[in-house]
């Protein structure tokens, strides 16, 4: 029972989001990664996908995913992959899509933003500056369990 990669989680959640006939932009996509790794790392306390993920001008980013979707733009993208991911994981995805799904990629850009992980990342980063700073595993769980322990 290996760890899954962002790649595999990304293309389960274009696939879902057909499923549920409301396909994603990368912009979208990107955000769905996110906080698919973020409630993971706070409810299972381990990472769903190793990959980094990365506070871009726009909001989290796993950098990998986004160029090989980059080419859809701003348009939706195409069923994912296929393939298949272990049920436990299936199941956390289908509650990511519950909580954010319904949500524009610009509503979950402007969600993000107002949230510590992206917001600590890009600490005295210009706003409209690019930046490869990663969002930290650690920022991302400590926040996510504090807002499932009534905290936040």
């Amino acid at each position: 029972m290996g760890i899954s990669t962002a790649a595999n989680v990304a293309a389960r959640l274009i696939n879902l989001a057909h499923e549920k006939a409301s396909p994603v932009s990368n912009l979208k996509l990107q955000k769905l990664l996110y906080y698919s790794q973020a409630w993971h790392l706070a409810l299972f306390k381990k990472p769903l996908f190793n990959d980094e993920i990365e506070a871009w001008v726009h909001g989290p980013v796993v950098p990998q995913v986004f160029r090989f979707y980059r080419d859809y733009k701003w348009a939706s993208i195409s069923k994912g992959d296929p393939s298949t991911l272990r049920s436990n994981i299936e199941a956390h995805l289908e509650e990511v899509w519950r909580a954010y799904g319904h949500l524009s990629g610009y509503d979950l850009e402007r969600l993000t933003h107002s949230e510590d992980p992206w917001r600590q990342a890009r600490q005295g980063i210009a706003p409209d500056e690019s930046s490869h700073a990663v969002i930290s595993k650690e920022s991302m769980q400590r926040f996510y369990a504090s807002r499932l322990n009534g905290k936040a």
